[in-house]
């Protein structure tokens, strides 16, 4: 088969979802971003390793020493 078939499909589909608009739940979205407004979780951006040295030298300075 040729290119064309193929391209055809893909144009379906694109155009199929290009114009699909689902009934949009707004009573569900508004709780699930009030739900957490108050506390924001940081817990994701925590870095777990155990680095006790805070201070920045450059890689240079590291080297010499």
């Amino acid at each position: 088969m040729g290119r064309g078939r193929q391209k055809a499909k893909h144009t379906k589909v694109a155009r199929e979802l290009k114009y699909f608009s689902p009934d949009t739940n707004y009573s569900a979205l508004e709780r699930e971003l009030t739900a957490k407004a108050d506390e924001p979780d940081y817990s994701k951006w925590i870095d777990d390793d155990d680095d006790s040295d805070d201070s920045f030298e450059p890689k240079d300075e590291q080297k010499r020493a």
